[in-house]
């Protein structure tokens, strides 16, 4: 049988749900190092006297080394396999997360914060390729979104431990907080197997009947003793191959869906509590109501799990988009304290229901040798614009809130646009295992 046959006979059951909770722990926890540093940033420059530009530097290291982490752990994940960067990435992340809270110095962090983030652009495109490739198709778009939503599962808890944690014993506790469930998410991870699909398309068609033969028995759905898998025809990827002529339209619009959706999401929420101080919130307040906002990418990314196998992947990534930037501008233009936090409700829900929908849509449309090296390299657009947007946001902060968020805005409108002209629908199609 074919390896899509044999991963269909398998099912979706108890090593899938498992293999889930595993990768969402690691999500979550990497929400948890990208994300807290926005909400640790007021309290730093208290205590270290920090400029804005400063300030959105800090922001930014992360981002330079999610850059770095994306592309090299993709390419290295496609060559070498899966299982390395999925254990390696959530080590390194969580373990220089860890010595962040005992930084001695501006310059100490920001180095260390670049580190954290190497490990973390590794854990999201390897992440995605380890769960997508032992999903069945008809559960695969609903469960890749559900993934998604332990992002914001961990922005919720930064949100919640800085409320509770920052005000009261400081930005270090917060950092050293954040970084133990990685740390307890590693030494799970090494007892995942490899990719059945990595192994069969490298030629280790004995290896990868082993695994499946695991999940099997796991699931309760035994495979026959004597099966044997049909090995596709293997050819060695390049990162070139990424613009073949069957994909040069669908990696560049994904790379600039990449870059948008980075940078209005990173533009609005690293300097969110910021934002709602300059609204007139207090400083502890600002917490709360940025806990509650946060709270709201939760039925964002459910909705959107639900839409993907019910219109599609890319019309439910177009309009979550549209919606993205419709609110976005709506929070920057509101006048009332109510029209301001519905439109900051809505704007969480739809650009995290966005990014649900883009990590079920980027990972299918690619063939196995090219999968992480293509979600590699598009997320590290993400990289680039979250490497730029805690900068500019503070550029445009400074000079207006409502220019800073239209700008924002722009970016999903235009990302939201990008999606719709993508040329491939996924749902409901088979994984490819070949380039072309």
């Amino acid at each position: 049988m074919t390896l899509e046959e044999a991963i269909e006979r398998v099912g979706f059951g108890r090593f899938q749900r498992r293999l889930l909770w595993i990768c969402g722990a690691g999500w979550a926890a990497d929400a948890m190092e990208v994300l807290l540093i926005s909400f640790a940033i007021p309290a730093i420059c208290r205590e270290w006297g920090l400029t804005t530009a400063q300030a959105g530097f800090l922001a930014t290291a992360i981002f330079l080394g999610m850059l770095l982490g994306a592309w090299f752990w993709g390419t290295v994940s496609d060559r070498l396999g899966r299982k390395p960067g999925f254990i390696l990435t959530v080590l390194i992340d969580s373990g220089f997360g860890l010595a962040s809270a005992f930084s001695p110095s501006f310059p100490v962090l920001v180095a260390l914060r670049a580190l954290t983030g190497f490990g973390v652009g590794g854990t999201l495109p390897v992440d995605y390729a380890v769960f997508a490739e032992f999903l069945p198709r008809e559960k695969r778009g609903r469960y890749l979104v559900i993934l998604e939503a332990f992002w914001a599962l961990g922005a919720l808890v930064a949100a919640g431990l800085s409320w509770l944690v920052v005000p009261r014993v400081g930005w270090r506790v917060l950092l050293g907080l954040s970084a133990l469930p990685g740390l307890i998410v590693f030494w799970i991870r090494r007892h995942v197997p490899e990719s059945p699909r990595f192994l069969l398309v490298h030629g280790r068609e004995e290896e990868a009947r082993q695994v499946l033969i695991r999940v099997a028995k796991e699931n309760g759905r035994p495979l026959p003793d004597n099966f044997r898998l049909h090995a596709p025809k293997i050819l060695r990827a390049r990162v070139r191959d990424l613009w073949h002529k069957k994909y040069a339209r669908t990696t560049a619009l994904l790379w600039l869906i990449w870059f948008t959706i980075s940078l209005g999401y990173y533009g609005v929420f690293t300097w969110l509590p910021n934002i709602l101080v300059e609204r007139g919130l207090a400083f502890v307040r600002s917490y709360a109501y940025a806990f509650f906002i946060t709270l709201a990418q939760l039925p964002g990314y459910f909705s959107a799990a639900y839409f993907v196998e019910r219109i599609g992947r890319r019309l439910t990534l177009g309009i979550y988009l549209l919606g993205s930037g419709l609110f976005t501008y709506l929070f920057a233009v509101a006048t009332s304290p109510e029209a301001f936090l519905t439109a900051a409700l809505a704007m969480s829900f739809f650009a995290l229901g966005a990014w649900g929908a883009l990590y079920a849509y980027t990972p299918e449309v690619y063939p196995t040798q090219l999968r992480t090296t293509g979600m590699g390299a598009a997320s590290g657009m993400t990289r680039i614009a979250g490497a730029l947007a805690p900068s500019l946001g503070g550029l445009l902060l400074g000079l207006s809130l409502p220019l800073a968020l239209s700008v924002f805005a722009g970016a999903y409108f235009l990302g939201g646009l990008a999606a719709l002209a993508l040329p491939y629908e996924t749902k409901g199609e088979p994984l490819a295992d070949v380039v072309g």
